[in-house]
């Protein structure tokens, strides 16, 4: 079974999860993994792994509207080399730097392929769950879409400086924290922003309509085979860790007056009857309604990156 599915399976058995981390009496904490063969192209410096496999943990917390405190990582090679682990622990702390958090440690092991386990702890009194969407509201997103896409392209031409700076990715920790308090609903879009929206639309039982023009970024436009290549880049690819969230209407300006957020408004939340009879068909993969989520009138397939 693939991830989403063995997630369903243990859904019954850990009740509280679900969200982008845990919170337990304020405390944020999240865990994840990464492999060579699956996160790692070929091109990869130690340096942006570090960076790119913490980064990943610090955007789960990022998504509660919590503030980064603290990581940790497990470093696990066949053969430790003194340059690629030195420059793996400086770009676990940098990024961890770049969001006042504190890199901390971790452990070492030695395994047939480079792998990394990453944990984020952060702090709220607050979360921002995923389920608390409500019709009216508008469907946005921090940055930019489709870096990571552009850097497997470029990885895979040979231009490895431009696909490591691509891979780089900045946690928003403090667009999170400026949401915190207005957004109704929020999670990361590491899985892509068409499935971020199908998951916030599952779990907070609405719908979206979703509208073009999408915020993709330019770097898609210099490796993108058309306007097709383009959507999916930047759509369903995934791995670009931005934070896709639900904000009432009137509270959009307040939003951008508390904190220079880098926010575009896609869409608004809406109920999922008004979305039509097409919402009882399924998605392209079969494990969703098509269009619990729309683009431009038609259904958004319930698509993305999948372990």
């Amino acid at each position: 079974m693939d991830e989403r599915t063995a997630l369903g399976l243990l859904a019954d058995r850990l009740p509280t999860a679900g969200d982008d981390a845990a919170v337990v009496d304020g405390q944020v904490v999240t865990t994840d993994m990464l492999h060579d063969r699956t996160d790692f192209p070929d091109g990869t410096t130690r340096y942006t792994a570090g960076w790119r496999a913490v980064g990943a943990s610090l955007s789960d917390v990022a998504a509660m509207g919590a503030a980064a405190t603290a990581a940790v990582a497990v470093y696990a090679a066949p053969a430790f080399d003194e340059r690629e682990l030195v420059d793996f622990v400086d770009g676990a702390t940098d990024v961890c730097e770049s969001v006042d958090a504190e890199y901390v440690g971790g452990d070492l092991d030695d395994h047939v392929e480079f792998t990394v386990a990453t944990t984020a702890l952060g702090r709220t009194d607050d979360p921002v769950l995923r389920s608390g969407a409500q019709p009216g509201d508008a469907v946005c997103v921090t940055g930019r879409l489709g870096r990571s896409a552009a850097a497997l392209r470029l990885f895979e031409r040979g231009e490895i400086e431009r696909a490591n700076e691509l891979f780089r990715f900045a946690p928003r920790i403090d667009a999170g924290r400026a949401l915190a308090g207005h957004a109704t609903a929020m999670m990361d879009s590491s899985d892509g922003l068409a499935r971020s929206l199908h998951q916030l639309a599952e779990a907070s039982d609405c719908g979206m309509a979703v509208e073009s023009p999408l915020p993709i970024d330019e770097s898609v436009d210099a490796v993108a085979d058309g306007t097709d290549d383009r959507l999916e880049l930047g759509a369903f690819f995934g791995e670009d860790f931005e934070l896709v969230c639900t904000v009432p209407e009137d509270e959009l300006a307040t939003v951008h007056a508390d904190a220079p957020v880098d926010l575009t408004r896609i869409g608004t939340v809406v109920e999922r009857e008004a979305l039509g009879a097409a919402d009882r068909s399924r998605s392209r993969d079969g494990d969703a309604p098509a269009n619990r989520v729309t683009l431009d009138g038609e259904g958004f397939p319930d698509r993305g990156y999948t372990h």
